[in-house]
């Protein structure tokens, strides 16, 4: 078996633990998905009878008033629904990538009021910057505009500042399971990893965007993994740096120093053999929706910080409540087996790396490595100015080990108390993350990446920071 000879005792004691929860939660599942309607509200409504007999009325009655606030922004059908809530017009779009994937993109070009403006199209429109945004592992575009607030809202502060906002999605998420090729039902679908989304995810929407809006260039910002596909697809597409003016990584991925639970640390050391076996080969943690819908909302978002806290030590102090109620219905999204193995492999080289096809065999890594070397994203070569904003609490950042494989002209800073999703949902995330976003934004305008573009962000950026410490 591949993976013998990698792990100590209490290594496979943690695999043999996970194998059987995940092999009672797919019984589990299969079992629900049997049952009728009927049984389904009863588990929800059980649910919510066990919430309220472990909660004070005190408790419970601030718990309604939070539930109110965040309801419709839950029950939100989609993205197009959310951003209506907010008063904002969202546009649809389908682009296909050059392996046959279809996928979407949402765009928000219009201020309140300017719905009737023609923008970006043709020489008689609005000329407007445009803005690129992209979504972490496991999620869509919906995480950037679930918002209980609007002053928090990334992409609708955006709009009101004047920019047409494209928002992005991963082949095999709820707004991308179409292939020309294949069905989400056949596991080829599910053949793909960050590679795919470096090579022809990420460059193929932003040739869509630029060919759309007839815009020169885009300003890119990422979250988590939607950073990594930007720093991949940058290192392997050279003439992508001369398409995007500025790359702002938000709660930046590259090569996680590791997670601190002893599970998914073994997990992290088996061979993609064993991770197939244990998670499929299609889609990964599928059955999260239906939790989601079986539970009452307070004990699906617990049971979310729960797990957060299990897998990667966070807290989610910095995240209201009713935020949580709000944006966790719309946290999960489908993504394949395969990248989260890519993730895998990554976190266990300590080298953010291609995916490794190859299965090693059963002798010394260290002899292993001396014959074969699986390429790494050359992510030193990027050109396009790089600003990264991370989380002083954030487990998945080890930005030291970031910053030597980045050129010299990235730019760092941090938020000291911030964690992961901070960067989505915090209470204050619209003043001290937001004002780095704009700096970087109005200071570097196009892709000519000029020494008074870096020298103008400088300014900005040192008058933003001392801002925040007065």
């Amino acid at each position: 078996i591949p993976f013998l000879g990698r792990l100590n005792v209490s290594e496979y004691v943690a695999l043999v633990g996970s194998f059987c929860l995940v092999g009672l939660e797919a019984i589990i599942r299969i079992l629900t998905l049997a049952l009728p309607a009927t049984i389904i509200r009863l588990c929800y409504r059980a649910s919510r009878g066990l919430f309220n007999r472990f909660t004070t009325a005190a408790s419970r009655k601030q718990e309604a008033k939070k539930t109110t606030i965040s309801s419709s922004i839950r029950d939100a059908s989609d993205f197009v629904d959310l951003c209506a809530l907010y008063g904002y017009y969202a546009e649809e779009h389908v682009m296909q990538t050059g392996d046959g994937y279809m996928l979407a993109l949402h765009r928000l070009a219009w201020r309140k009021g300017e719905d009737d403006q023609k923008v970006n199209n043709g020489p008689d429109s609005i000329r407007k910057n445009v803005v690129y945004m992209h979504h972490g592992l496991l999620m869509n575009s919906e995480v950037w505009v679930c918002l209980t607030d609007e002053e928090r809202c990334l992409p609708f502060r955006l709009v009101e500042m004047g920019y047409d906002v494209w928002l992005g999605n991963n082949r095999g998420n709820k707004y991308s399971k179409k292939s020309t090729h294949h069905s989400p039902t056949d596991i080829p679908f599910w053949d793909f990893s960050i590679d795919e989304f470096a090579f022809y995810d990420i460059p193929d929407s932003i040739h869509y965007i630029l060919e759309t809006t007839a815009a020169p260039s885009l300003s890119y910002i990422g979250f988590s993994q939607g950073t990594a596909q930007a720093f991949a697809a940058l290192a392997v597409h050279p003439k992508l740096n001369d398409k995007i003016n500025v790359f702002i990584a938000l709660a930046p991925a590259m090569s996680p120093a590791g997670l601190s639970n002893g599970i998914v640390d073994a997990l992290t050391k088996a061979s993609p053999q064993f991770l197939f076996l244990l998670f499929g080969r299609r889609s990964i943690l599928s059955s999260a929706t239906m939790w989601q819908s079986i539970l009452y909302p307070p004990i699906f978002v617990r049971l979310i910080d729960m797990g957060l806290s299990f897998l990667f030590g966070w807290t989610a102090r910095n995240i209201s409540m009713s935020q949580k109620l709000a944006a966790y219905a719309h946290l999960y999204s489908f993504t394949s087996t395969k990248s989260v193995v890519h993730w895998f492999q990554i976190i266990r080289n300590k080298s953010f790396q291609m995916y490794d096809d190859d299965v090693q065999p059963v002798i010394s890594l260290n002899i292993v490595n001396k014959y074969t070397k699986v390429a790494k994203f050359p992510t030193r070569n990027i050109k396009t100015p790089i600003v990264l904003v991370y989380g002083g609490s954030d487990s998945l950042v080890d930005i030291n080990v970031m910053l030597k494989e980045l050129p010299s002209h990235t730019v760092a800073t941090e938020i000291p108390h911030y964690e992961h999703l901070d960067f989505l949902w915090a209470r204050e995330v619209d003043t001290l993350v937001f004002p780095h976003v704009f700096d970087a934004l109005k200071s570097f305008c196009d892709a000519q990446h000029s020494k008074e573009e870096y020298e103008r962000y400088r300014t900005a950026r040192h008058a933003s920071i001392s801002a925040a410490r007065s």
